[in-house]
């Protein structure tokens, strides 16, 4: 501080002339919004950040703003410094493109209030909040050798990893890791927190991530995404690192990873390759994230292992990222490839409650299916000079399945009469091709606030099949038993699918004041979308040929849109809201190819939204958010074809659906206090839908045949959810505790035979939780909790049933580097009306471990996975007017010894000690 004060008057007495013809300046403002107040005469002091020698000086004005102009090109660290305030630090860089740095507001803290939020270990500083970046710093944590960034932030307060990898940050899921900034593997989480070491770790920084519009205009959309940014450390940037693991265990079961990574500097290469059979890859969370492509992959979660089934898994990926011409040019590339086999057996009971009887069905299937799958995707962004950015983004994919399907199926009226039983076999063979290209071109103008951006995309998806069909099925007299008639279907079909969509978007930003401002924007777009569906049955053995023309189509629904949009935006002291209104113009074509036939129609798509964000501090905040939007019945629902893809449910399109309207509403409130451990947070959704879309199903009693049609009714549809939660730290025994409780159901409507069933649903689970580690001893989390289901429906008695469910973990550290880890997870599920059996199942999985070579990166490991074999893939379920339990084969117990190796060269190889 006597350095510090002697060179301000010497700066004081002496100006250096050398510096004078220099253009670079800084700019901002200084206040306390919590005080509501500009804090004037707040020192501001530019310090060489290569010495730490004071360049410039100056002070705040009476409004809390500042200036200092004739600053030398280079690095700097900025010091802001108020009496019982704490002091603000920030590193800049003046160079040819960031001549005028602007601040903005910055916002001080009381030291008094700061001591909440702070925690101190030994001289080193644990949290540090910057703005509203909450900074943890990883040397103030301990880490077992070779320990990886997950298990860093299994130690930073508010912070939490469940046994999947999915991290919860101050009741709010984290759905961004990045490192040093940048996308690692396209936004792949695990593969940073499983697999970087925590040595490598300089600092771990937890924010609001705004979204890229609010990020370059300036103003808060009110849009956020928790985001954890990996920042590592200056000599860990250069070497290699990876790791190595393989294991075999009983009934044929295996597992393999290998990673490897380099780092340089800004670039940054990396890849793996996985394969197991044990539904465990390493690459666990949100698989569907990682490869599917969700915007355009009509077929859903295609390499997503839910449970059911035996599965095969083979993926791997190659990811390259660089920075250069001083930060202006960035490429980011993601190749991942990736299959899964899944051979499944399952038995479904339905309970089909009708205005005149009850249908059961019980349906025992068996299927094997492979999905392949390969994408591409590039992300090139350039500076083009201090105002203006372009981001080019494209991606293709490809991806192909086969399934083979056999099945069984049984139907009563009641319990005793017999109705119908069938047999299927299916085959199919599907091909897709997706591609997506992307432009973002933006661009501020002179005034500060006044933007434009100018967003122009397309896309192409192309799906062929070819579903080989096979059906026999028996119908009985319902009064005699006798059998009544049979009905067999041998046919293939051709289906064709194509869909291109162009857009264009063109926004524009005009500031009204420093706190509000005016958003406008127009869009033009076009959505093509055909379906060829073609039906045959067989002229001779295997020559399908003859075209079933009651079960073929060829329909194209050509869409073109105009959207013109307004929004407000209110920024100020603790305060953001938004609101706005999208109307969207839509004339759409729909031609029957086979007829010539053309229907037209237009109609508009009203998106109002509001959104409202009050901070109450760093560490306090409540979120309200609503819209609305119009939905369009699609063109399956719209087709009016039959599909006998399963004869004893036909599906048939409807060309007279209309639109529906959907109101969504949306609270979030949290506060948490990093030195005591203390949290709530409470979250909750309600959203009601106007004229729905729902299922009309008429199933005839004397068959069980049905046939569903979409169909619009005149009611309010509505559902809603309510998830508070609390945890706190008890000093005493240094425990954690938590409380959480979740109320979430509905209103939901269809029609059966005509008759209006009113389907009312809710559930309600109540969680407790406690939790202890002490540093290389052991790690206890213990949770449980029960659950009551609700299913009413207004053509059945209720159909309600009791839930209990816990999850507990032990992790131990025994001598010898020696590691006892176990994990026991039961689940009960009660007996219902509907269904007289209750269920209940204990997985208990157990590893003990051991540490090998001097720096402990080789490991040794025997896993029991399942120890009491009580596995099973059980699920019950309401649709409608249909009460669905369903159980299938899943892995059960066996035994695997694998061996894992980490190695690591970064920074001379040496690993830094915390």
């Amino acid at each position: 501080m006597k350095i510090i004060i002697s060179s301000i008057a010497l700066l004081t007495l002496f100006s250096v002339t050398s510096y004078a013809q220099s253009t670079y300046s800084i700019k901002g403002s200084v206040a306390d919004t919590a005080a509501r107040s500009t804090l004037k005469n707040t020192s501001i002091m530019v310090l060489s950040a290569k010495d730490s020698m004071l360049r410039k000086f100056t002070r705040a004005r009476a409004d809390g703003s500042f200036a200092i102009n004739d600053i030398p090109k280079g690095k700097y660290v900025l010091v802001f410094s108020y009496p019982e305030y704490a002091d603000y630090t920030d590193m800049i860089t003046l160079d040819e493109t960031h001549k005028e740095v602007d601040f903005g507001r910055i916002i001080m803290n009381l030291k008094s209030k700061l001591l909440q939020d702070i925690i101190i270990k030994g001289e080193v500083t644990a949290i540090k909040m910057k703005g509203d970046t909450t900074e943890f710093n990883a040397k103030a944590y301990v880490i077992q050798p070779n320990s990886k960034v997950e298990d860093l932030l299994k130690q930073l307060p508010g912070i939490e990893v469940d046994k999947d990898g999915k991290i919860t940050a101050q009741g709010e899921t984290v759905t961004k890791v990045l490192v040093d900034g940048e996308e690692f593997f396209g936004d792949d989480p695990t593969l940073v927190t499983k697999n970087i070491r925590g040595d490598m770790v300089d600092k771990i920084q937890l924010y609001d991530k705004k979204s890229d519009q609010a990020t370059f205009t300036g103003i808060d959309d009110g849009v956020r995404t928790k985001t954890l940014n990996i920042k590592l450390k200056e000599d860990k940037k250069n070497g290699y690192f990876g790791k190595i693991d393989a294991g075999i265990g009983t009934d044929k079961f295996y597992r393999g990873q290998a990673l490897y990574n380099i780092f340089k500097a800004k670039e940054k290469f990396a890849g793996y390759i996985s394969t197991a059979n044990t539904g465990q890859s390493g690459l666990s969370w949100e698989d569907s994230q990682k490869y599917t492509d969700n915007s355009g992959d009509n077929g859903g979660n295609v390499l997503d292992y839910n449970g059911q089934g035996l599965p095969v898994s083979r993926i791997a990926g190659l990811h390259y990222d660089n920075k250069w011409n001083k930060d202006k040019d960035l490429v980011n590339v993601n190749y991942k490839a990736g299959s899964l086999e899944i051979n499944s057996l399952s038995n479904t009971q339905t309970q089909n409650n009708l205005a005149n009887g009850i249908i059961n069905t019980q349906n025992d299937q068996k299927n094997y299916s492979n999905v392949f799958r390969q994408k591409l995707d590039v992300t090139y962004t350039r500076q083009i000079d201090t105002t203006s950015n372009i981001k080019i983004a494209a991606d293709g994919a490809y991806r192909h399945t086969e399934n083979n399907n056999s099945s069984s199926t049984v139907s009563h009226e009641g319990l005793d009469t017999l109705l119908n039983i069938s047999t299927q076999t299916s085959t199919n063979n599907a091909d897709q091709h997706i591609m997506n290209l992307s432009a973002f071109y933006t661009k501020k103008l002179k005034k500060k606030g006044r933007t434009y951006s100018v967003f122009v995309s397309g896309l192409a998806d192309h799906n062929l099949g070819k579903p080989h069909q096979l059906s026999d099925i028996e119908y009985y007299n319902p009064n005699t038993g006798a059998l009544a008639s049979t009905q067999q279907v041998d046919q293939v079909n051709y289906n064709d699918r194509m869909n291109t969509q162009f857009n264009a978007n063109i926004t524009y930003s005009e500031p009204l004041s420093a706190s509000t401002a005016l958003v406008f924007n127009y869009g033009v777009n076009t959505d093509n979308n055909s379906a060829n569906l073609r039906a045959y049955n067989q002229s001779a053995p295997g020559v399908y040929n003859v075209l079933i023309d009651s079960l073929s189509s060829f329909y194209k629904v050509n869409q073109v849109s105009n959207q013109l949009g307004i929004g407000v935006s209110y920024s100020k002291d603790k305060t953001v809201l938004n609101y706005g209104v999208r109307a969207t113009n839509v004339d759409q074509k729909q031609i029957d190819e086979n007829t010539g036939n053309v229907s037209q129609r237009s109609f508009i798509n009203w998106n109002p939204k509001a959104s409202y964000l009050y901070k109450f501090s760093q560490m306090q905040f409540l979120r309200l958010n609503y819209d609305g939007n119009t939905t369009q019945p699609s063109i399956g629902q719209l087709q009016p074809i039959k599909s006998n893809s399963n004869p004893l449910f036909i599906v048939v399109g409807n060309p007279d659906l209309k639109q529906s309207f959907t109101n969504n509403v949306s609270i979030f409130y949290s506060t948490y206090k990093v030195l005591t451990g203390q949290s709530f947070y409470i979250n909750g959704a309600y959203s009601n839908t106007i004229s729905p879309i729902v299922n009309n199903i008429n199933t005839d009693i004397a068959t069980g045949k049905s046939t569903s049609q979409a169909a619009n009714i005149n009611k309010l549809q509505y559902n809603f959810n309510l998830n508070p939660g609390a945890n706190m730290k008890i000093k005493g025994p240094d425990i954690n505790i938590g409380l959480s409780g979740s109320i979430n159901g509905g209103v939901n409507y269809n029609l059966a035979n005509g008759v209006l069933n009113t389907t009312n649903t809710a559930n309600y689970s109540g969680r407790f939780l406690i939790s202890k580690d002490v540093l290389k001893k052991y790690d206890i989390f213990l949770s449980a909790g029960p659950g009551y289901n609700v299913l009413a429906s207004s053509l059945q008695n209720n159909n309600n049933y009791r839930t209990f469910s816990s999850y507990n973990y032990f992790n131990f550290y025994l001598p010898g580097k020696t590691q006892f880890t176990s994990d026991v997870n039961y689940n009960y599920t009660s007996k219902s009306q509907g269904f007289d059996q209750s269920h209940s199942e204990t997985v208990w999985n157990v590893t003990l471990s051991k540490l090998l070579l001097k720096d402990s990166n080789l490991k040794l490991s025997l896993t029991g996975n399942d120890l009491l074999n009580q596995r099973t893939g059980f699920s019950r379920s309401a649709v409608g007017s249909r009460i669905v339990q369903t159980s299938n084969n899943t892995i059960q117990r066996y035994f695997m010894f694998s061996v894992t190796w980490d190695f690591n060269k970064m920074g001379g190889g040496v690993p830094s000690k915390n």
